[in-house]
């Protein structure tokens, strides 16, 4: 396989007119999208205008004039599309970990007679926290019991109350197959939370078809919402009317407006909702999700995965002293390959101009995002990455000083 070999590949590419709509520096091969999505070339207008004229003119009465309001639920039926799910079940608000809370606790609640939260071992940190502190918060014996992936459906038992799983493992990349999972925890009684993190934007979604319960997301990975962009939650339109949150925030109110005294739950994932929208940074996000409404997600997924192989066909040939840690026959959008002193390597490649992540500890971490990743980029950031090898320029001590964030 030769550079020229996959530039005619970008050529015959359809969704090569994509990369258009992202504001990418020149010089940089960027596979950090699973992490944090690029600049969308429309949002710094966007942002402009949110805050010169619907802010700086429109003042309070953009709430009403510009539709404020009703922005966090127009986004999130947006969502509803890339995700699979059903207009009015999908709700933009706070961050991943806050919705994980709770979604968690209502599920919890449900399921009064049971007190195993389910959860795999390599789960991302924050979902396992979070679910360990709301059974301290609880105090009423709930556990959080954490399995090998090939181990879920196993363990899914008559005491388990929720089942709570990442689609995409965010270390290794692996694609759990929700469709088992799901039935199989329908089976046993249990609920299901899922989190669509590294799926949402970047692969089909079929919540509705499936039956999920339940699900989380984030939106400034493949959703390009920018740093901190606000999360998502979904509720399946069956169980809205059931839903207790633990947190019971004025806009979750049937009548907020009316200012009454106590509170009465709103219809539907409304009730979801705690606080006022962000709504600079829901203005961002609507932009990114637009552009992935843009693209034919089948064709995104195809490209995904022929750039994952040819990225891992890339690094055998180059002979890399690497080894591959995503399963190459259930994966999401990245793949993941370990070297000892990969936190030094990621940093010289970073130098470099590729920009990927590390992930402790041993993980270079590359994600493929077809709406503007090229496959020429794929070559050339094989062919820097084998000259950081084979040139050991990592071992400078420099490259191994631990930043913040990594």
């Amino acid at each position: 396989m030769t550079r020229d070999d996959l530039a005619a590949m970008d050529a015959a590419d359809a969704l090569s007119d994509m990369r258009a709509l992202f504001d990418l520096p020149d010089g940089v091969i960027y596979l950090d999208g699973n992490s944090l999505g690029p600049l969308p070339a429309a949002a710094p207008a966007r942002i402009a205008s949110v805050v010169s004229q619907e802010w700086g003119t429109g003042l309070i009465r953009s709430w009403n004039d510009h539709g404020w309001i009703d922005l966090a639920a127009r986004v999130g039926d947006k969502i509803a599309r890339l995700v699979g799910a059903a207009q009015g079940s999908v709700m933009v608000a706070d961050s991943t970990s806050v919705n994980i809370f709770k979604l968690l606790s209502a599920a919890l609640r449900m399921r009064p007679e049971r007190r195993v939260i389910l959860s795999e071992a390599g789960n991302f940190p924050t979902d396992l926290y979070i679910a360990e502190g709301l059974a301290d918060l609880l105090g009423r014996g709930h556990t959080l019991r954490t399995v090998a992936p090939d181990d879920i459906l196993g363990a899914i038992g008559p005491d388990v109350a929720v089942v709570m799983l990442t689609q995409v493992n965010y270390h290794t990349g692996h694609l759990l197959d929700m469709a088992e999972i799901t039935k199989a925890a329908h089976h046993a009684g249990a609920l299901v939370i899922w989190d669509l993190a590294h799926s949402a934007g970047a692969l089909p979604v079929e919540l509705g078809a499936l039956d999920v319960d339940l699900a989380v997301g984030c939106g400034y990975k493949f959703l390009n919402g920018g740093p901190g962009a606000p999360a998502f939650l979904y509720v399946a339109p069956r169980l809205q009317a059931e839903m207790r949150y633990p947190i019971t925030g004025w806009l979750g109110h049937a009548a907020p407006f009316a200012f009454e005294p106590g509170y009465r739950p709103a219809h539907g994932v409304v009730r979801a909702v705690v606080g006022t929208p962000p709504v600079i940074s829901l203005s961002a996000l609507e932009v990114g999700v637009d552009i992935a409404l843009c693209a034919d997600l089948g064709l995104v997924r195809r490209k995904s995965l022929h750039m994952g192989e040819v990225f891992t066909n890339l690094v055998a040939q180059a002979g890399l002293d690497v080894a591959l840690v995503t399963p190459m026959a259930a994966r999401g959008s990245q793949i993941s390959l370990s070297h000892p002193q990969a936190y030094a390597v990621m940093q010289v490649l970073i130098e470099r101009g590729v920009i990927g992540d590390f992930r402790a500890p041993d993980v270079l971490r590359f994600g493929m995002t077809p709406l503007y990743t090229r496959y020429v980029d794929l070559w050339d950031a094989v062919w820097v990455l084998a000259d950081v090898l084979a040139s050991g320029v990592w071992r400078e001590e420099r490259f191994s000083v631990r930043r913040a964030v990594t």
